[in-house]
């Protein structure tokens, strides 16, 4: 793959985590399922097709540039979903401290 459809594939990583960001934003966790998937797709094909090879200053500096854009957008990603996460983990623990205690004292669901 020549160097610029490499640098093309760092874009559309680029615009899926900016979608991405978006969703976690406004806490769609479906979509944001949705495009995990498709940036992980993308990400193979540059792993799979990317060769060690010099690039261009111009080049160089581009792929620096969308680098860090997806480097950024990931870090505020994971500064929404990280305590969603937690939260989540702790609605079910606590699910499953209540259904344990219903089963063990026979206390029907309201």
């Amino acid at each position: 793959m020549e160097n610029l459809e490499i640098i093309h594939l760092y874009e559309n990583v680029a615009v899926i985590t900016d979608q991405m960001l978006q969703a976690a934003r406004e806490r769609d966790w479906e979509l944001l399922t949705q495009l995990e998937t498709s940036c992980t797709t993308t990400v193979q094909k540059i792993r799979d097709s990317e060769q060690p090879v010099p690039l261009t200053a111009e080049l160089k500096e581009r792929k620096i540039s969308v680098i860090k854009k997806i480097l950024a957008d990931d870090r505020e990603i994971r500064d929404i979903t990280e305590p969603w996460m937690a939260e989540l983990a702790e609605l079910m623990k606590n699910s499953s401290v209540t259904q344990k205690l219903n089963r063990t004292y026979g206390a029907s669901p309201a």
